[in-house]
Order: C-alpha cells, then structure tokens, then sequence
C-alpha cells in the first residue's frame, strides 16, 4: 500500500469507529459537542503550533499564494451557488444556510489529518495556510450573516479574536521568528496533545453520521455535493494553475479544497438561527461521500 491509500484506509476505520461506538451505544451524538471543544480549544491549537513553531518559515514567500486558491474558489462557487438558489425560489433562511456549506471547506479537521499522512509536516505546513484562508471566509460570512440576520458586530469580531487556532498561528510564527525556546518539556507536551487532534476528530465525525438526513435534504444535499466536492475543487484547480503553483503548493492547495463542507458552517447556522438540521444534513451527507471522492482526487495528484 502507498500512503494516500494507507492515510485514507485509516480516517475510514476511525470514523468506523465512532459511528459502531455509537450503534452499540458506547457513546453517543451528545460527546460529540465535548470531543469538539477539546479538539478545538486544546488539541488542534497545539498541533498548529508546534508545526509552525518547528518549521523553516523562510518558506513564507513562497507559500503565500495558497490562502488566495481557497478564497478565490469559495469566493466563485458561493456566486454561482448563491444565483443557482436564487432561481430555485429558495427563502433567504434556507439560501444562506445552503451557502455556508458550499464556501466554508473542513481545511482543518479534515485538510491537516489528510495532508498530514501523505505528505507529511511539509503538507501540513501548506495545509495551515490554506486553512486560514477558510478564517477570512469564516469571519467574511459572519459580517454578512450578521447584517442580514441580526446580530452585533461585538459578538462577531469576538468569535474571530478569540479563535483558537488564530493565536495558534501567531504564537508559532512570532516565537519562531523571534527564536525564543519553549524548553523540550513543553514541546514535548505540546507535541502528544496535538497528536490527540486526529484520532478525536475521526471518532467525533463518526458519531455525527446520521443516514437518515438523506430522506431529509436529499435535493439539497446533492447541491452542496456537487459544488462542494466537484465544482470547488475544479475552480481551485484552475486557480492554481493561473497562479503558477506546482509541486507541493499545488497539490495541497487543490486537496484542501476538495475538503467536504466545514463544521464552522453549523456554527455560523446555529448563531444566526438558519435552517440549522439543513446544514447539519448536507454537512454529514457530504463528508460521508468525501471518502469516495478525495481518494479519487489523491490519486489523481
């Protein structure tokens, strides 16, 4: 076995795991809002801080168009989406909590496990950058959701200052760059707790399948589908190509953005009372069908 083979076999049988933990009732949906919290305030903050603080950043230049692929294909696929559900004849309730499916990739709880095992701390390093591209998405969205919904600009600026995965990055860079220690005690700390972030993800993905969202949202979980997982990438594709990237920049930036729909979609549905079970439905459905088609697009890389 090679190791896209080998790293996707592996992310199957740890959302396996979670999704018969919960058949067999040894946990259960109401884990999954803990799992998360401690993978995104405690684990994946570690795992982006020690990557950062132990790379070679004179690689900054040169990975610096990376964040521009994701925005500028979440950016088109949104447009296009946003007119497709227009003449649908959708309410603007169920139009945003579409859209937010569609622009918002899973860079991160996805994008850095994936990368990770295939191409290693050199691919997750890329895929960092291109996560915070789906930051200024994030942060984009809640402003717009805000106006048209409701909602206080406090409340939105707060969500984003107080990012985890923010000040992961900052912290990394400025001690990096500074070339301040942290002692290898901490490091060391740091570097097992980041190494929880993957197996916990996995189990906590499990757990949150629910076949039963296809009878659902079945009409709208084929839209997101489509356009999340095969317009999106294929915008990101050309992208890339225009922007010169090869090798590695290229390959990352083109797998990041064939990520399912991003959890932080339900969070912005959840702040802004959208059609919250809808997002939730295309959410699940699309990261279920992901795991046929981000093999197919590895091996196509």
């Amino acid at each position: 076995m090679n190791a896209i083979e080998i790293t996707i076999l592996s992310i199957i049988l740890m959302i396996g795991l979670g999704y018969f933990l919960k058949r067999i009732d040894f946990l259960s949906e109401n884990d999954i809002d803990p799992f998360n919290k401690i993978v995104m305030y405690i684990l994946l903050p570690c795992m982006i801080f020690h990557a950062i603080y132990n790379s070679d950043l004179s690689l900054i230049p040169k990975l610096g168009s990376l964040p521009f692929v994701i925005l500028i294909s979440s950016f088109v696929t949104g447009i296009v989406s946003y007119v497709i559900l227009k003449r649908l004849g959708l309410d603007d309730v169920k139009l945003w909590s579409v859209l937010v499916t569609v622009m918002i990739a899973n860079t991160g709880f996805m994008g850095y496990p994936v990368n990770l095992g295939v191409y290693g701390q050199e691919g997750f390093l890329r895929a960092i950058f291109c996560d915070m591209a789906t930051l200024c998405i994030f942060l984009f969205l809640s402003f717009v959701l805000m106006l048209k919904f409701g909602g206080t600009l406090r409340t939105a600026v707060k969500k984003i200052v107080f990012f985890p995965s923010l000040w992961a990055v900052i912290l990394g860079l400025c001690l990096n760059l500074a070339g301040v220690p942290i002692g290898p005690v901490l490091d060391n700390t740091i570097n097992y707790l980041g190494q929880g972030a993957i197996p916990i993800i996995m189990i906590a993905l499990g757990l949150s399948i629910d076949f039963s969202a296809l009878s659902r949202s079945k009409a709208m979980i084929a839209f997101t589908s489509i356009f999340k997982l095969a317009f999106f990438p294929f915008v990101a594709f050309v992208v890339a190509t225009q922007l010169g990237l090869v090798d590695l920049q290229f390959k990352v930036s083109i797998i990041e953005a064939a990520m399912p729909s991003g959890m932080m979609s339900l969070l912005l549905a959840i702040t802004y009372k959208l059609d919250y079970e809808l997002t939730s439905d295309c959410i699940l459905i699309n990261t279920v069908i992901s795991l046929i088609t981000l093999p197919v697009i590895l091996m196509m890389m």
